[in-house]
């Protein structure tokens, strides 16, 4: 994978998927690059004077799955396959279901994070298959490994997006397809921007993409970035429910999405 050229990256507008486009293009690899805001994503690629032919933006929601088969379409007749494909498009969203209309936040939450992944893997999978070559990779989160109150949308979607992975990994490994799935801890970015509660080992999405492509160039299936909050998610992973229960005992909830 370290002659891997073309990334093809969603949700890249801001936060750790734009962390993610510059430090592919510092490598020296071309980036194809989806984003709802896609004019102001070309503006920021403008004004970084990234070369013009080493990248190309597209409009597209995740959570269509018409409308990212037909980018997905475009990018390989224009650009080629990727050679890899980085589903990084999420939303983080407090919610409370014993209140009706946080029942369609839900809804939102999981479809965006889950749904997306999916559709953003789903174009290229049969071309990655016939070239026997190409990674898919998730990002999750260490969200995704305990409930955390006020969190239940969130957390259940990285929990899914974690299990997808881990999943398409035994299906396409033995076709030359390789799957990882990146756990970030909290990285600085807007979707972290809100919380109300520490966040202990908090990252620079600079430094957390950088971490990130060493990862997927070495081709490892699992990683929780950064080390630190790895050792944590191995701990939380076997704490027995009753001693997490107590821990979150007094914890501030995420904020729903009604609160500013």
């Amino acid at each position: 994978m370290s002659a891997a050229h073309l990334v093809f990256i969603t949700g890249a507008s801001s936060g750790i998927g734009w962390a993610l486009a510059q430090a592919c293009l510092e490598r020296g690899w071309s980036v194809a690059l989806v984003a709802r805001r896609a004019d102001a994503l070309r503006e920021q690629l403008q004004a970084q004077s990234w070369p013009t032919e080493r990248w190309r933006v597209w409009a597209a929601d995740v959570t269509d799955a018409a409308a990212m088969q037909a980018v997905a379409q475009e990018c390989m007749a224009s650009l080629g396959l990727p050679d890899i494909v980085i589903a990084n498009a999420g939303i983080s969203l407090g919610v409370d279901t014993a209140e009706a209309e946080d029942l369609a936040v839900f809804d939102e939450v999981m479809r965006t994070n889950v749904l997306g992944v999916v559709h953003t893997f789903h174009p290229f999978m049969a071309a990655m298959r016939a070239r026997r070559s190409g990674r898919l990779v998730g990002i999750a989160s260490v969200a995704g490994i305990r409930g955390l109150p006020g969190h239940g949308a969130y957390c259940a979607s990285k929990a899914a997006v974690i299990s997808y992975c881990e999943s398409l990994r035994g299906e396409l490994g033995q076709q030359g397809v390789q799957v990882s799935v990146i756990v970030p801890g909290y990285v600085a970015t807007p979707l972290t921007a809100r919380n109300r509660y520490p966040m202990p080992f908090l990252m620079q999405p600079e430094a957390f993409a950088r971490e990130a492509l060493q990862v997927i160039v070495s081709g490892t299936s699992y990683r929780v970035i950064p080390w630190p909050m790895a050792i944590v998610a191995k701990l939380l992973r076997v704490l027995p429910d009753a001693w997490f229960d107590h821990l979150l005992r007094g914890r501030q909830r995420k904020h729903r999405h009604t609160e500013r």
